[in-house]
């Protein structure tokens, strides 16, 4: 996907999620809701926190459509046995399908156009959308979690700092694995890649992976020092203060490379989109608000302090 196409995917998702929260307060005139209600079938894990139906989304639905939704939920173990709902995707709950009219299909002209979205002869299908979601059929991978970002994202860079400052105050339990990933898109030449804050943040993507892969007792001593000023390019002096020699980048640097290319296929496989995103188990599609709510991660949402200064929650996504 090129660069403008990643940066209006972003923006769509983003504002469809947050509700349109600065738009309704601003504009409240301008997005009067119509009378005609626009049936929406959500297909989802009932009882399943994760997999239910999203109230934000529900929200961006409505201010960006201009009309109520009329919701219809369907189990998801009802609709594998429904041949209505054949040809579906239902790994991922829960599953958007927007019934289509001409009023509803001009509203989406740009993401259909620029195939962002799918669509069949009678919904538009919104897939991964959702800020909370469950892979139904993975396997889960116990006590597991997985942080998707860009090295130079500042919302990227709170969550890590949250999670260090946790580490310090003793409130993430040690039978917790957490592994940072990176996201990234392929590059113009073999071994390359492409980033949203340019070659500066994929370079430090392969560095920071390194350290995690070769180094991993040293990583968050790495990833604190570096985020002291995510855009430095000194990222020599950064491995010293983290008690590293800056030549293990050269001599493991393929290594690195490889990584980001798994990261890079596991991104895919998620439909990971925005920096910072979480995957729980190897299942769990959430944020660092979802965290709280699963037991042993709570810690993460008890504003530690570091120096005297509280750690910023990301409220949103590079």
């Amino acid at each position: 996907m090129k660069l403008k196409s990643k940066i209006f995917a972003v923006v769509f998702a983003l504002v469809l999620v947050c509700g349109f929260a600065y738009a309704q307060k601003n504009n409240a005139k301008n997005n009067a809701k119509s009378n005609a209600k626009i049936p929406v079938t959500v297909i989802a894990m009932t009882g399943n926190q994760f997999g239910s139906v999203d109230q934000g989304l529900n929200a961006g639905l409505e201010n960006f459509l201009g009309a109520s939704l009329d919701i219809n939920v369907v189990d998801r173990q009802d609709a594998l046995k429904d041949p209505k709902y054949q040809g579906f995707d239902l790994s991922y709950m829960p599953l958007y399908l927007i019934h289509r009219t001409k009023a509803v299909d001009e509203k989406f002209k740009e993401p259909i156009e620029r195939g962002m979205l799918k669509t069949t002869n009678d919904f538009i299908v919104m897939e991964k959308e959702t800020r909370y979601g469950i892979f139904a059929d993975k396997k889960a991978v116990p006590n597991q979690l997985e942080l998707f970002v860009m090295s130079q994202c500042p919302y990227g860079v709170m969550a890590e700092n949250r999670i260090i400052a946790a580490q310090k105050a003793g409130l993430i339990p040690d039978n917790i694995n957490i592994k940072v990933r990176y996201i990234v898109s392929p590059g113009r030449t073999a071994d390359t890649f492409a980033s949203l804050h340019g070659t500066a943040e994929w370079e430090e993507d392969v560095r920071q992976a390194i350290v995690q892969l070769k180094f991993p007792k040293k990583f968050w001593k790495y990833i604190e020092e570096f985020n002291k000023d995510s855009r430095t390019t000194r990222w020599d002096v950064v491995a010293e203060k983290a008690g590293l020699n800056p030549s293990i980048f050269k001599r493991y640097w393929n290594d690195g490379v490889k990584q980001l290319k798994e990261d890079m296929r596991l991104s895919n496989e998620y439909g990971v989109r925005g920096s910072p995103s979480f995957i729980w188990e190897g299942r769990v599609v959430t944020d660092m608000g979802g965290l709280s709510s699963i037991p042993g991660l709570e810690g993460l949402n008890q504003a530690p302090t570091q120096g005297g200064a509280a750690q910023q929650v990301p409220q949103g996504q590079c």
